[in-house]
């Protein structure tokens, strides 16, 4: 029986890597760090795959049993993803576990302003989580985050018509260019 679990994952692992690759190439299109405001940095590009990976995760939500496993997998990607970027930036071993923390608390936070802003359609909650997340020191000078807000509930609609089938395969897909993005 333990067996099953690990043939899972291996089974599972090229779908995570297929899907997990497609929500970090969505997150590095250029229009958002060009156009939408998104800092171009370590700490803005963290909130575009966030962005991307809970509108994934919305979705998944709804899915059957076989995406939610994925979902789960992608997850842990995308964690494994953060700890690997940590240590190339040079924090020590000691250092990880904390800032792990910190980043888990940032994300599961963001999961539930965006997501609660996106299911109420509430468009100017959405701006204000987005401002305060992606330019915490900004206050009233951070950028305008109208056009981010509105990508994101356009993609949130999209992607809920996203078929089980799609989901299950490792096979959604964001926007494929900067063109669908601005």
């Amino acid at each position: 029986m333990i067996w099953n679990l690990f043939k899972r994952k291996k089974s599972n692992q090229a779908l995570v890597e297929r899907q997990y690759a497609e929500i970090t190439r969505a997150a590095r299109v250029p229009a958002f760090y060009e156009s939408m405001g998104v800092p171009d940095t370590v700490l803005g590009r963290f909130e575009m795959i966030s962005i991307h990976l809970i509108l994934y995760l919305r979705r998944t939500g709804k899915a059957g049993e076989p995406s939610r496993a994925l979902a789960q997998d992608i997850v842990d990607a995308f964690f494994e993803d953060v700890d690997h970027s940590i240590r190339e930036l040079g924090i020590g071993d000691m250092g990880v576990p904390k800032r792990m923390k910190k980043l888990a608390r940032m994300f599961y936070g963001r999961v539930q302003s965006y997501g609660q802003a996106v299911d109420a359609g509430d468009r100017q909650a959405l701006i204000d989580a987005l401002k305060r997340n992606l330019h915490p020191e900004s206050g009233d000078a951070a950028p305008p985050m109208q056009a981010l807000a509105d990508w994101m509930i356009a993609t949130a609609s999209t992607v809920e018509e996203v078929p089980d089938e799609t989901l299950a395969a490792g096979r959604l897909t964001f926007n494929a260019s900067d063109r669908e993005v601005a």
